[in-house]
């Protein structure tokens, strides 16, 4: 399997083939390449994965996943967690990435914060595919979001995903499902994880939005760091 730098390429010459929404005013302001992707932060050798959706602002600036004031959330959830108190910086708050995963279901930022629509999700799935199921050597994925988790819906039996999230105790349950991806002879690997899913942390999200940190601990009780 080629390097982590590769799949990073591949994601770029796809981005390039064809024109799809994003945010270009915001790529300019940060002096990036709108086309070079984030595809991930944190360590590849991790057990523990965080989903999100997509890029936002300060994901693009920072040029990792999940590190705008949602992501911050997550963070600082872990750290407390970990280490037993509050971080005391950003420097502390990007150390975590020592310890976990970060990645979304397109690593790039659409126009306006909505969603990417389901076509260009598929589109980059299969590069998302391979960097969980032959690059992350982990094996249990914290969803943020309603998009993040559906976004697994393929792995599961049929309407499995679907049904599963209408469930009111989702957010303290787990899923396991059957990641696939193609290898580079073009055969196809598979890879079982377990999926966890929480709300979205967003000040916009007020049903949850206070419950988050909560959900989260509860959540980070069944690891070891």
């Amino acid at each position: 399997m080629a390097d982590i730098k590769t799949l990073i390429k591949q994601v770029h010459q796809e981005a390039k083939k064809e024109d799809f929404p994003i945010d270009t005013l915001i790529y300019q302001e940060a002096k990036k390449d709108p086309l070079e992707p984030v595809l991930y932060a944190g360590n590849l050798a991790s057990q523990l994965c965080f989903f999100g959706r997509d890029l936002g602002r300060d994901e693009v600036y920072a040029g990792q996943p999940l590190i705008g004031a949602a992501g911050r959330m997550v963070r600082e959830g872990f750290f407390q967690a970990w280490q037993g108190r509050k971080s005391h910086d950003r420097q502390e708050l990007l150390s975590v990435c020592d310890r976990i995963f970060l990645t979304n279901t397109v690593p790039y930022k659409p126009p306006g914060n909505k969603a990417y629509s389901g076509e260009v999700k598929d589109r980059f799935r299969p590069f998302i595919e391979k960097l969980l199921v032959f690059y992350w050597q982990g094996d249990h994925i914290i969803t943020l979001g309603t998009e993040a988790f559906k976004w697994f819906e393929p792995y599961g039996k049929p309407r499995e995903v679907d049904k599963f999230y209408l469930d009111k105790e989702r957010f303290t349950k787990k899923l396991l499902v059957t990641l696939t991806a193609t290898d580079e002879d073009g055969l196809k690997q598979q890879k079982k994880v377990t999926l966890l899913p929480l709300p979205h942390p967003s000040p916009l999200n007020q049903r949850y939005y206070a419950l988050f940190p909560d959900l989260l601990q509860k959540r980070l009780t069944e690891f070891a760091f």
